[in-house]
Parts: structure tokens; sequence; C-alpha cells
């Protein structure tokens, strides 16, 4: 089942360090509340193995060792109904700091499936952003995993912001949107 208090509370986080990146210099150099200045984000998919394959050979995400949570624990978190979960961990970048995405299934269970048409199709957390270093390096790895970009993709950013980017959305398995931006070579 899907924990409403769960995602509001990774939303108050995510604002929260968000907010913080903005800081003045000043309070900057003040000792942060945050242990990290990145923040992992967990995603229950239909097909976990398919998942891996897309944001490792599709996007270039690197796969960490997986770790599992007893049932027990989760019931006692509030993070499930007394589901164990079985994570697989994704990283982008190195070291602790790297952005994470912990990819999980929960067999047995009819997860709802989003509203994923487009940004505005539903409330909620809608779409990843990842800036890649080279956007028609990253549109080959993409084309030879199979996925295409929607729409008209990659498509040059707008006057007013940087010059010479792209921005492609691709969706992984499940759905979900994937806004791929960086420079064009």
């Amino acid at each position: 089942m899907f924990s409403h208090k769960r995602f509001r509370v990774c939303a108050i986080v995510g604002c929260a360090v968000g907010v913080l990146g903005f800081q003045s210099t000043a309070r900057a150099e003040e000792k942060s509340e945050f242990a990290r200045g990145t923040i992992d984000l967990g995603v229950v998919v239909s097909q976990v193995g398919k998942s891996v394959k897309f944001y490792t050979e599709a996007i270039g995400f690197k796969e960490l060792p997986a770790f599992s949570v007893s049932a027990d624990f989760c019931a006692d978190a509030g993070l499930t109904d007394n589901q164990a979960l079985s994570i697989r961990v994704l990283a982008l970048g190195d070291g602790d700091s790297a952005t994470k995405l912990k990819l999980m299934e929960v067999p047995g269970v009819a997860s709802q499936k989003s509203d994923n048409a487009f940004i505005h199709s539903q409330l909620g957390y809608r779409y990843l952003t990842i800036f890649v270093a080279d956007a028609d390096a990253a549109l080959e790895r993409l084309k030879k995993a199979g996925v295409k970009p929607l729409a008209k993709g990659p498509v040059a950013l707008p006057a007013g912001l940087p010059a010479g980017m792209a921005l492609m959305v691709v969706r992984d398995p499940d759905g979900n949107l994937i806004e791929l931006i960086g420079p064009k070579h």
C-alpha cells in the first residue's frame, strides 16, 4: 500500500535540501543540519529487473550492492503494511554524495500505476532531471538500449535558459518521465 505520509516527509526533506542550495554565502559557511546535500529516491516498480536494466543501460546509472528490509521493520517505520522490501540501489556519480535511486517491487501487492501522460496529469513527484555531459552521447546510449525520446526530443532549450543545451524526455519501463539535459556537441 502506498504511504502518502512518507511522500510528504520526502517532499519536505527535498524542499529543505533545495532551499539550502540557495543560501547566502554567510549562511553556507554555517554547519548544515543535513549530512548530505543530495537525496535518495525510492521508486516502487512493476518489474525490478527490467527497471534496473533501463536505468543502467539506457540512462547510465551504476548498480551498487542491494539490501533487504524485514516486514516488521517496514511496518514499525511506516514504510509498508507489513511487507518486506528487497531494494536494488543505483548510483549517479561516485562516493557518499552520489544521487541514489532505490528500486523495489513488492510481490503479491496490487500497486496502483501513476498517470504519467504528462507532468501535469497527477499531483506529486512527476519526473527526474538528470544532467548529462553530452546530450548526443546520451541519445546514442538511449538508441542502443531501444529507448526513443518523446515528442521532438532532443530539443534546444529556449532563449533565456543556458545556450547550447538540449532537453529530451524518455519513459522508464513503468512510464515514469525522465528528463535528460546537456550540451549538444
